[in-house]
């Protein structure tokens, strides 16, 4: 089979998506054709833009000039009941043959991959033992869509083995050691297009995962104190605009604050570096203002150019600082990290963080709306055409004021002594993101708190939630967060509200967005 180095939709989660065919010297499309179970194996990293572990992969294949080729990709983290394989393996083949047909490319067969580290006392041979019952469900679930999974490999332990192949010399009993990363001619081939194979998903949650060290501490009490002053002043018609541009004006100047940062090599480093310029009462009130809907969708409009890759870094600063029980507020930074990563062309950090987003509040509709979006291989500029006319909108209206006030509204604010500066946002940051249009949560379900409603001062529906993760003390500014009915097109401006809930625990969905069901959505790219 061949590999080219286009799909029929972009590498899930690659770093590089919808890359155009790289070409050689003598031809205009560079292939790599892969026959053995070996090469198979290799591929693996390069199909998806990264290692996966505790995963379950299938890779669709199409005939293309009498080879197979390449298409859409699913993944989805191994359930820890086995009771509940046979359901996770029926999602994850129906999800990329139904995505699959949405292109109008039906797979004609499957490669299926299940990878899983050994447990303690447990070497790489048991875990293809364990496993193997998977991988026959996966099989099982693509031959009754009358899609036959033609290979099936076990990666564990630095090795592989074929649950199709019982040839000793080709497959041994103990499996076979994976080439070294790098090595292998698609290797060779990805990096000659430009595509880069990130570490593991896990290395990349850390960035975006929030403090456990002993700093979380002081920002715990830096949140509860900015939540004091900020929640009311939100809630408040008269004061919400106003708090929005001072949670704007900070974020610019912390933006310029780290685009003139030095390099520093290492994404540890790097990061190490933007926590130390960021301080406590910063990290607050940006966490706290950016549960207003309005506010979170002008802060989008730093998506492009020179601003997005600082505003990156902030945005990933911010979700690391949503500690203890502000775990729920890390839904609004995680979604802003998500649109910038996308709309730079970072598809597998993008689907990580709204992955996250989703995880840190399941009801967060503008991370579910952009993580669909983004799932399905839309492309981010219809979205951004949205965010750039508001941002002209708004410069226009801003041109015609008076320039005294304006003057008078240019004024820096401060997080610990705010000033009072225009209720309009600055030009360059006034755009509208595809925004929570109807943030409703949905009818109660199993494992859901009720919410009760209350009033905001303009008669807009605010919620609270009547309690948190048991044990464990509500955060003395509750958060606030938009909430209010209207349309759901990405762009379309709604009435600002707010709503109150409590944190939850910020735990990231590593296995996919969770569903209305509360069962993890695989990873799709039919």
């Amino acid at each position: 089979m061949t590999n080219h180095s286009e799909t029929t939709g972009p590498f899930e989660n690659s770093g590089i998506p919808r890359q155009e065919p790289f070409t050689g010297p003598a031809d205009q499309t560079a292939q790599v054709t892969l026959r053995t179970p070996a090469e198979l194996a290799d591929a693996l990293p390069y199909l998806l833009g990264y290692r996966p572990e505790d995963s379950m992969v299938l890779v669709a294949l199409h005939d293309h000039a009498g080879r197979g080729r390449f298409g859409g990709r699913a993944r989805l983290g191994i359930p820890g009941h086995e009771e509940d394989w046979e359901a996770a393996a029926r999602q994850l083949a129906r999800g990329l043959v139904t995505g699959s047909e949405r292109r109008g490319a039906r797979p004609e067969r499957m490669v299926a991959y299940v990878c899983q580290e050994p447990g303690p006392g447990e070497s790489g041979r048991d875990v293809k033992r364990r496993l193997g019952r998977l991988a026959h469900l996966l099989r099982t679930e693509c031959g009754s869509l009358d899609v036959p999974v033609i290979e099936a490999l076990c990666i564990s332990d630095g090795r592989f083995w074929s649950y199709c192949c019982a040839v000793e010399d080709c497959c041994p009993e103990d499996g076979s050691p994976m080439g070294l990363p790098g090595t292998s001619v698609l290797a060779a081939a990805a990096t000659y297009a430009g595509l880069q194979v990130r570490g593991t998903l896990r290395e990349l949650h850390v960035r975006l995962q929030p403090w456990e060290t002993t700093a979380a501490l002081e920002q715990e009490i830096a949140l509860d104190t900015a939540g004091m002053t900020l929640v009311p002043r939100i809630l408040d018609e008269t004061t919400r605009p106003v708090v929005a541009q001072e949670t704007l004006d900070l974020a610019e100047r912390i933006i310029r604050r780290y685009a003139a940062a030095a390099p520093v090599s290492g994404t540890h480093p790097a990061d190490v570096r933007d926590d130390d310029l960021l301080g406590d009462d910063e990290a607050a009130m940006l966490i706290l203002g950016l549960q207003d809907r309005t506010t979170r969708d002008q802060a989008a409009a730093w998506m492009e150019g020179e601003e997005a890759g600082p505003a990156l870094r902030l945005w990933r600063a911010l979700a690391r600082r949503c500690v203890g029980p502000y775990g729920e507020h890390a839904a609004a930074p995680l979604t802003l990290a998500g649109w910038v990563a996308w709309s730079t062309g970072d598809e597998l950090e993008a689907r990580e963080a709204l992955a996250m987003a989703l995880g840190a509040d399941p009801d967060y509709l503008f991370a579910r709306l952009l993580h669909q979006a983004c799932n399905e291989g839309l492309d981010p500029e219809s979205i951004r055409r949205c965010l750039r006319a508001e941002s002209r909108g708004r410069t226009s209206t801003e041109a015609e004021a008076d320039p005294a006030e304006t003057t008078e509204q240019a004024a820096p604010a401060s997080p610990t002594a705010p000033t009072e500066p225009s209720q309009t946002p600055a030009p360059r940051l006034a755009a509208s993101a595809p925004a929570d249009a109807e943030e409703a949560a949905p009818s109660p379900r199993a494992g859901t708190h009720r919410r009760r409603r209350a009033r905001s001062a303009s008669g807009e529906d605010s919620r609270h939630a009547t309690g948190g993760t048991a044990g464990r003390r509500r955060p003395v500014g509750s958060r606030p967060r938009s909430f209010a009915p209207g349309p759901t097109r990405p762009g379309t401006r709604t009435p600002s509200a707010t709503r109150t809930r409590a944190a939850g625990t910020g735990d990231a969905a590593t296995s996919g967005s969770p569903s209305e069901s509360g069962r993890p959505e695989p990873e799709v790219d039919g």
